[in-house]
This record gives structure tokens, sequence and C-alpha cells, in this order.
């Protein structure tokens, strides 16, 4: 696991599988954990890491209900953890959902001696909306569908930091997951675009943050796949550096998806 620091306030964390990402940021005395990273012995690691750094836990957050951005209560089980309304609803009409998912990855990657993933007394956030986080900064909660039919990108004013979910991404190509949607996922990127000239720094869910001429260059990129996609399915090019053969299953799966959607 990577650690960078994006601003005095905000630390990184990339896991070693699918680079996924865990943002912290701190304020006034209070801090939280956004997503999560993989492994167990990076859950681990992460309380003694933020408090030797002096980041203080108050919470968890999770952009979205998939099973490998909710893994901060592995780390801190005592935090609150908070997501969208519609992610919440999500965790509670998939029972169980995220606890196979991660026996499954267990399972496949020889992982052993985890513990139980308690996801109860959710803390539904309002999206879009604002969270305070101490007395000083007050995060933007803003709507990030398409991807899966649930999501919330995070932006951070004080340190210019956008924190996007599974969009955006420098390592995937756009994956429209069971509940997503191509015409939704088009929508977020436009909403996401608004902030990226703004941002000091860029967080995908899959990724290391990026700076804003590279995040445009992405999002491009992903506009782009999208529309060819609509109008060409399975024989849509994929954007250059994103053509591996994980990326192909990917792309085999979101036409399969847009064909079945009628689109």
């Amino acid at each position: 696991m990577r650690a960078l620091s994006l601003h005095p306030d905000v630390i990184v964390f990339i896991s070693r599988v699918w680079q996924t990402t865990c943002t912290v940021v701190r304020a006034g005395g209070e801090g939280f954990v956004i997503d999560s990273p993989v492994y167990p012995d990076e859950l681990e690691a992460l309380p003694d890491v933020l408090e030797q750094a002096e980041f203080p836990v108050s919470g968890l957050l999770a952009t979205h209900a998939d099973w490998d951005h909710l893994l901060g209560r592995l780390a801190f089980p005592g935090a609150p953890l908070g997501c969208g309304e519609r992610s919440a609803r999500r965790i509670a009409e998939e029972l169980g959902a995220a606890q196979r998912e991660l026996k499954r990855f267990d399972e496949e990657h020889y992982v052993e001696g985890r513990g139980a993933l308690a996801l109860s007394a959710l803390q539904e956030l309002p999206v879009p909306g604002r969270l305070e986080l101490g007395t000083q900064l007050e995060l933007e909660l803003h709507p990030a569908d398409g991807h899966t039919e649930d999501g919330m990108a995070i932006w951070n004013p004080r340190g210019r930091v956008l924190v996007c979910g599974d969009y955006l991404s420098p390592v995937e190509i756009p994956m429209i997951s069971e509940g997503g949607s191509l015409e939704r996922y088009r929508a977020t990127l436009e909403r996401l675009q608004v902030f990226i000239q703004q941002a000091g720094a860029i967080v995908p869910g899959h990724g290391a943050p990026m700076k804003p001429d590279r995040a445009q260059a992405i999002y491009m990129e992903d506009l782009a796949y999208l529309d060819a996609l609509e109008r060409e399915g399975a024989k849509a090019p994929l954007p250059l550096g994103r053509r591996s053969g994980a990326q192909r299953r990917i792309h085999e799966t979101n036409a399969a998806r847009v064909a079945g959607a009628g689109v």
C-alpha cells in the first residue's frame, strides 16, 4: 500500500489490488476515512499510520456500496459509517452481498484470517448535500450514479480535492455495473467536469491521484468511449492505455448491458 500526501490535511492510500484508493481528510480535530484499501495487512496498518500522522478518525464514508469501498469498518470497527441514501438502500436491499463478494475475493486470492464485515447502523447522508467536518470545513456531497445505481462524489473546497468514486480512472475504463446506466454515467461525468479545473487533485476510486490536466484528458477519453459504446457496442475502441485483457472483459460486459438495455 502506498501513501501520498495531497495537502497538509489530506492523505491518499493506494491498495495493492486494483489500485483502490482510500482518502483521509482532517479538519478541526476531526477526520473522515473515505472508502478503503482492500488487503487485511493494509487495513490493519491504517490506524497506526494515521495515528503517527496525527490524523484523527471520527467516522467513515463510502462513495458507493461496492464491497471494495466498504471495508473501513474492518480497520475502525467502532466508527460510524456514512453513505448516500441510495447506497444505504442498496446495502439493505442486497443484504449480505458485500460480505459474499468479500468472501469470494478472499477465497480467490488465498486471503485468510479476515474478520467479519459489519455494515449495520449506517448513517444515511442526503445527496446532494453538505457534511461538516469539525467547525472549519464543509464537504460537498454530489450525486455520482451510472457506474452503479448509487454513488456520491465528495468535494473538499479547502483542500481543493475531488474524491469521485469509480469515475475518471487512469487505469480502468468506465464500468457500467448491474443497476448502472450509460446515460447516468455520462451525466455524472458532466457534473464532475465542473470541479476538475477547480481542483488541486482528483482522486479516482482506482488509480493514483491526478492533476486537472490529466483528469480532463481522462474525462474526454471516457466520454468518447461511452459515445462509441452507444453507437458501436462491442466494436467500440477502448481508450489508449486502458486496453488490457482485464479492461476488454469489462468492455464486453458493458456492451452486453447496453445492448440488453436497448440503448
